[in-house]
């Protein structure tokens, strides 16, 4: 059965904790998880892209030269997409990128990115993740502590205000809560940081 390393706000290690095997001890799907990724970066998309065609571009109405006899290639309209200011051929048009994924799909997604981080040893557990007051350098001082500097993903069991103004302005750190979770924040990070009230929540969702 996995394990993971639980520490103290202060980043002294407490004890260590079984996580359980259903949601960290399966083997990761590769293609499962590559898919629930591609999701995830598709549904960010605005797709507000645009472009005029020959169409929408002004101009052009009328035929440059002749059809025949001035020894240049014949010409209908000066908009023509090999023009200087023409048209764009197959211009990009705004459109909705996201799709959605079913749910045993979405499941065994998360179930693979957390099993990948708990066989990597990257999981850390902390009894209770919360500030008294908002300090970002006291909450720096504890992912030093906790070895989880750069990119650190840190899971609460609600929005805690404190921790969530503390880290926001720490470069690669992001706070989630454990009822969001993502595959794709979950892979993204070095650390994955999670309060022992959100691990119990998270295996009582997806147990």
């Amino acid at each position: 059965m996995p394990t993971a390393k639980v520490y103290n706000m202060a980043g002294e290690q407490i004890r260590e904790i079984e996580l359980p095997e259903a949601i960290f001890g399966i083997e990761p799907n590769q293609s499962v998880l590559h898919e629930a990724v591609k999701n995830y970066l598709a549904n960010q998309r605005q797709g507000t892209q645009s472009a005029l065609t020959r169409a929408e571009v002004s101009g052009g109405g009328r035929k440059p030269w002749r059809q025949k006899g001035t020894g240049r290639a014949r010409a209908g309209s000066t908009r023509a997409p090999h023009w200087t200011h023409g048209g764009v051929a197959f211009a990009p048009k705004p459109r909705e990128y996201s799709y959605t994924l079913n749910r045993k799909t979405k499941r065994l997604a998360l179930k693979s990115a957390l099993s990948t981080k708990a066989r990597n040893g990257e999981i850390i557990v902390v009894d209770n993740l919360d500030m008294d007051n908002i300090k970002t350098r006291t909450f720096k001082n504890f992912l030093n502590a906790i070895e989880a500097t750069g990119k650190a993903l840190i899971v609460t069991p609600e929005p805690r205000e404190n921790v969530i103004k503390s880290a926001r302005n720490i470069p690669g750190v992001k706070t989630t809560i454990a009822g969001i979770l993502s595959p794709y924040d979950i892979m993204n990070c070095k650390k994955f940081v999670v309060d022992e009230a959100a691990l119990r929540k998270i295996e009582e969702v997806y147990a």
